[in-house]
């Protein structure tokens, strides 16, 4: 069975459906470009329950128009609370209502299944294919042929990557797979079924090679994380929510009562556990982020540790960059298809190199300082845990605030 699509997106995480309604939107400027979206679950993936929304991420979904609608889910974070946790220092403070070049800083905690639900109603019906995994891909002509599981194959002028770290389509492009960097993270999600008694800050404690953070999401439920620098015998963790719980606990045994309790309280299904990969800058900084009408987006770009926030905060601002690449490649048109598949093919080739050559620096810088304040910040070492402690740890939240106060534009371009 073979059926024809203009346009294929494959995964509808953050990346794939932001992009996809990016496309949409242009509805309403009667260019009417609508994508098909594959995703390989039976429904949309909530793995890892939440995370930061910085500034950045606001203008994103504020120009794909569903910021307000997930403001008012979730609260605004006041602060940035860094507590050391062997030195004995006083915790840190640092707010989050500070201005920025872009205008006041914005950061909330937002749910992962909220967010992609959000994304997904905005979508017309039938533009997600569930159930669907690609397993490979071939060229033809003008087209590329996508073989899913099912048997079915799908022919598509456009194919967008947007399937994750172990991305098929990202392989096509010649990218490597993502480099363990030694650290593994569990993250979890509580819900209080009630006031949780938390201000509105984003808690952060670290040392002895461990590093947590407690976020509200609103007044009943906050996520929170623990990354430490992991052996090969905590690999057989990852599968027993029970032992990851303890795990913690047991690693985090000095932190307030009013914290451990959040990790207590979290159900042992809200909680996960995963190696932490990154993307080698150097490859984004020369790979094929796009060749032809073939591209890559979100994780499958650019994945990176978590340690400034920023991996979905990246992928929201690819799907805008990239969502506005295509349409003004193709804005002089009422349609996809109107014109002979050499001229399309052409025009879509530049707009994916326009995408790449805009966000290949941007996602390079990203995935670098990630990486380095990871090593920074999960450093057992006596000289550089005195010097983060005393002097770098006001400056690595300065650096966080410096990272999100970036604006990646709108839809159409000014």
């Amino acid at each position: 069975m073979e059926s024809v699509e203009d346009i294929v997106i494959v995964g509808a995480g953050i990346a794939g459906l932001t992009t996809s309604l990016g496309l949409y939107r242009f509805k309403t400027k009667k260019l009417g470009i609508r994508s098909m979206v594959l995703e390989s679950s039976e429904s949309l993936r909530v793995t890892g329950f939440a995370f930061t929304v910085w500034t950045n991420a606001w203008k994103a979904l504020d120009a794909v128009g569903i910021g307000n609608s997930l403001r008012q889910q979730h609260q605004q974070l006041r602060s940035i609370v860094a507590t050391p946790t062997i030195s004995g220092k006083p915790s840190s403070e640092r707010s989050l209502k500070v201005q920025g070049k872009y205008g006041e800083h914005e950061m909330r905690c937002v749910r992962r299944k909220l967010l992609l639900e959000t994304l997904a109603k905005e979508l017309p019906s039938g533009t997600i294919r569930y159930s669907s995994q690609v397993v490979s891909i071939e060229e033809s002509g003008h087209f590329k042929l996508l073989h899913l599981a099912d048997g079915t194959i799908l022919k598509t002028k456009v194919l967008i990557g947007c399937d994750g770290v172990n991305s098929i389509v990202a392989k096509w492009l010649g990218f490597k797979n993502p480099a363990f960097v030694g650290r593994s993270a569990i993250r979890g999600y509580s819900d209080f079924k009630g006031s949780h008694g938390f201000e509105p800050n984003f808690l952060q404690f670290f040392g002895k090679g461990l590093r947590s953070g407690f976020i509200p999401c609103d007044d009943q439920t906050i996520y929170w994380f623990f990354t430490w620098t992991s052996s090969s015998q905590d690999k057989e963790l990852e599968d027993h929510s029970a032992e990851l719980k303890q795990f913690v606990l047991g690693k985090l045994h000095d932190l307030p009562a009013q914290v451990k309790a959040v990790i207590e309280k979290t159900p042992l299904d809200s909680i996960i556990s995963s190696r932490l990969q990154y993307r080698q800058p150097q490859e984004v900084l020369w790979g094929n982020i796009s060749r032809g009408s073939v591209c890559v987006a979100g994780d499958a770009l650019h994945p990176m540790t978590p340690d400034i926030g920023q991996g979905g905060c990246a992928a929201l601002e690819d799907g805008i960059v990239l969502a506005r690449c295509i349409n003004e490649a193709l804005k002089t048109k009422q349609g996809v298809g109107e014109e002979d598949e050499e001229e399309f093919n052409k025009r879509v080739e530049m707009g994916l190199k326009r995408y790449a050559k805009e966000r290949r620096w941007r996602c390079f810088e990203l995935i670098s300082i990630a990486y380095l304040v990871g090593s920074i910040q999960q450093s057992d070492g006596k000289i550089l845990n005195f010097l983060r402690d005393k002097i770098l740890a006001s400056f690595l939240v300065g650096l966080l605030l410096k990272k999100a106060d970036f604006d990646c534009g709108n839809l159409t371009s000014t």
